[in-house]
Order: C-alpha cells, then structure tokens, then sequence
C-alpha cells in the first residue's frame, strides 16, 4: 500500500514537470522533441534516485543554516516560526532560485506567444539542444529536491528501526514507475498544448503559479500543492468544456 500511495504521490507531484518538460521541448526541432522530453524526465528520475541514496546530507539541507537574514528583514517573520524566513538553507536557496527560473521561464514563453512568436515545431526559432536539456536538469534539480524530500517523509516510519532498506527500495521503486508513466503521457500533453494554444496558456500560467510557491517555500511561506494543483484542473475542465463546444458549433449544420 505504501509502494501504490507513493507512486500515486509522485506521479502528481510531477505534474509540474512534465508541463515544464513538454513546453521546453517545443523549442526544439521536430525530430528532437521526443528524445529532448525523454532526457528530460529521466534525468529527473537519476536525479531523485541520487539524492534518495543522499538522504544523510539531503536530511542535513533543512538545518544546516547557511546564513542569517539582516535584522530590518526580520518583522516579516511568522511569529510562529520566526527561523524559517530569518535562517537561511540550502533548501531555501535552491527553491528560491528555481522559482525565479520558473517566473522567468513562464513569463518569456507567454511574451513569445502573446507576440506571435511560433514554436520551433510550427517552422519558428529553434533553440539548441544542448540549451533546453540544461533549463530541463536546472529545474529538475528544484522538482526532485521537493519530491525526494516527500518522499523521505511520507515514509519515515515504514519497517521501523531497521527498515532503512525496505524504505530506499519503496522509494526507489516508487520514481521509477512515476517516472516511466510521465514518459508514456509527455507526448500526449506536449500534442494537446501544440493543438490547443489556450491550454498551452494555461500551461504556462501553472508554471508561473509553481514559480510562485517556490518562492514562497523558499521564504518559509508554504502554499499547499493541492491549492495548486486544483486551480489548474479547474481551469483546465473549463478548456476541455470550451473545445468540445467549438468542436460541436463546428459540427452543427449552418
């Protein structure tokens, strides 16, 4: 049960990525996009696989405090848990820099396609193959460091004292099979945001929404996922509603 609950948690919590994957990808070339978004994911999967096996200094990332916040900064503490905004980790650096990439990410992408800039597919600027990989690991790093993270919690107390292996087995077990049915669903979604220009809008505004709780983590404000992740189904069920419309206007004799 833990094994199905933890796949079915990571599966989620990929959501983000794959979104990210699959817009990224389309400024490849056509031939390139399904090998780029194939990279993409699984050298997220290696990525969660080596910090799992780094769990002693993975642990280690939200106490080790790198440096204090000045004083005037302070005040805007949750007085409930003033250190998370005043101390300064690792963690916090990396969910900051991440969120910053995604703003900026999801903010050029949407400049591009407000102002009619086509993708590489549809015959527009192809970026190198090399450059997209490296946005992918980049924000890689940021998605894994929070899922592996999830996960270590969400199996703490599996086979008590001497279950250490047990737990690096479930987890393990658990990102590779997400990662395998992210691979089998990122052409679909990359095709769907290709066709539909307006759930590729959507797309972009959910990468800005993650950006935006990733800054906040960073900050020692956490926003639950699942605010997120609601959103952008809501807003999503609308799109389908809306395309199945104008598919049955079309299909409606004049």
């Amino acid at each position: 049960m833990s094994l199905l609950t933890l796949t079915f948690l990571e599966v989620v919590l990929g959501v983000d990525n794959v979104v990210f994957v699959s817009v990224a990808s389309q400024k490849l070339a056509k031939h390139q996009q399904t090998r780029g978004r194939d990279i993409g994911i699984w050298s997220g999967a290696v990525m969660r696989v080596v910090l799992l096996f780094g769990l002693v200094w993975l642990t280690g990332l939200t106490h080790a405090t790198l440096f204090n916040l000045p004083e005037f900064l302070h005040g805007l503490a949750d007085p409930d848990h003033p250190d998370r905004l005043i101390e300064v980790t690792l963690e916090d650096l990396i969910l900051l820099l991440g969120g910053l990439f995604l703003l900026w990410k999801g903010t050029t992408e949407i400049h591009d396609t407000i102002e009619g800039h086509p993708d590489a597919g549809k015959g527009g600027k192809v970026s190198g193959f090399v450059a997209v990989i490296v946005q992918m690991s980049v924000i890689n790093l940021v998605f894994s460091l929070d899922s592996v993270l999830t996960a270590v919690g969400m199996t703490r107390d599996l086979g008590g004292a001497d279950g250490a292996a047990a737990r690096l087995f479930v987890m393990v077990t658990a990102v590779l099979v997400s990662t395998a049915i992210m691979v089998a669903s990122a052409k679909r979604v990359a095709d769907f945001l290709e066709r539909y220009a307006t759930a590729k809008m959507l797309a972009l505004s959910f990468i800005l929404l993650v950006g935006v709780a990733l800054i906040a983590d960073g900050l020692g404000f956490h926003i639950p996922r699942g605010y997120l992740y609601f959103a952008i189904a809501f807003s999503l069920l609308v799109e389908v509603l809306n395309i199945l419309a104008r598919k049955g206007r079309k299909a409606s004799p004049k």
